[in-house]
């Protein structure tokens, strides 16, 4: 299957993991990779650029096909600006394939020099945007590629609220860069939707957590398959408002907690620190009590029904995306 992805990334299948915190380790990576699908190591894992050289090692232990590595472009105690801008440059030192940037534009963010030093190292970066306007933004900046991203989408949609079946076809009569739609991607279905609406492939989060390789105590995996596309939940649009965005994660009992706090109005970062730090999440991942951290999934979460390898995965996507783009054509001939 031939995109302008697959062809920009130099990858079998128009099919890429997007970042998970905790999650997205070389192990996995090189899972989704080796099967001709691009697999994500996500920096936010490690603490130095020393502990992401070693994992960008690892990962071509594990696979000679290309990865992209993410790279969260938001403030954060754990991770400061400075830290940033070394994963990025690490990542180009490397020669990684690509760079996600998911968050604000790397430029404005991180500096004006990445973007360029990127381009010197045969580096492409690709910018996860969640409106037309970050999107024509990327292109003018010099950006490789974009993944537009629908508020369905776990993790930090935009704050507008615009769904990936508005937001995608918008975003491809505005800019000329590769695409990737994300936000509800998890099948064969998403893949021949994302095209005839003028995707060149999919980003995918919340599926891929839902395979054998990724690394989550079994009883993360049933959760999954026993919710439905009504169990996740916006918040945290106070908190992140000055950067346009707001969380999706799993309705449990933190996020209760959370929505109280955020009714009673001024709720501030010392009072939600304790209940959405990564490091709950960390925990919660590996004992499988779900309703102890904040959990980022999205509305896919409903059309998930199993835990298969990430190669039967990425196969069943492909074959099927292939029959239902056949079929919607016989569809439209009759």
């Amino acid at each position: 299957m031939k995109t302008r992805i697959t062809e920009l990334f130099g990858i079998q299948y128009p099919i890429q993991c997007g970042g998970m915190l905790w999650l997205a380790t070389p192990e996995l990576a090189a899972a989704i990779s080796n099967t001709g699908a691009m697999g994500n190591l996500t920096s936010g894992n490690y603490n130095s650029g020393d502990e992401l050289r070693a994992a960008i090692d690892r990962t071509r232990e594990l696979t000679a096909k290309p990865f992209i590595v993410n790279i969260t472009t938001m403030p954060s105690i754990r991770l400061p600006v400075e830290l940033l801008r070394e994963f990025f440059r690490v990542c180009c030192e490397r020669q990684v394939t690509a760079i996600e940037i998911a968050g604000a534009p790397v430029d404005s963010f991180l500096g004006k020099d990445l973007l360029p030093l990127a381009k010197e190292s045969g580096v492409k970066v690709l910018h996860k945007v969640g409106t037309v306007k970050h999107a024509v933004h990327a292109q003018k900046v010099g950006y490789d590629a974009v993944t537009v991203a629908g508020f369905e989408e776990g993790g930090f949609p935009h704050r507008d609220n615009v769904s990936t079946i508005v937001l995608l076809p918008k975003v491809a009569e505005e800019v000329d860069l590769p695409i990737l739609a994300a936000g509800g991607m998890v099948d064969g279905r998403s893949l021949a939707a994302a095209l005839a609406l003028g995707a060149d492939g999919i980003m995918m989060a919340t599926r891929f957590l839902a395979t054998q390789e990724c690394a989550v105590h079994p009883n993360i995996h049933q959760m999954i398959l026993d919710k439905n596309e009504m169990d996740t939940s916006l918040n945290l649009r106070e908190l992140l408002g000055s950067f346009g965005l707001q969380v999706r994660a799993l309705r449990n009992g933190i996020v209760r907690q959370i929505e109280e706090i955020e009714k009673a109005g001024g709720a501030d970062f010392s009072q939600l620190f304790p209940l959405i730090s990564g490091q709950r999440a960390r925990e919660v991942w590996q004992n499988g009590n779900a309703e102890e951290a904040l959990l980022t999934v999205g509305q896919s979460i409903g059309r998930i029904h199993d835990v298969p390898p990430v190669a039967e995965l990425i196969e069943r996507i492909v074959a099927d995306a292939q029959t239902h783009l056949r079929e919607a054509a016989g569809r439209a001939m009759a």
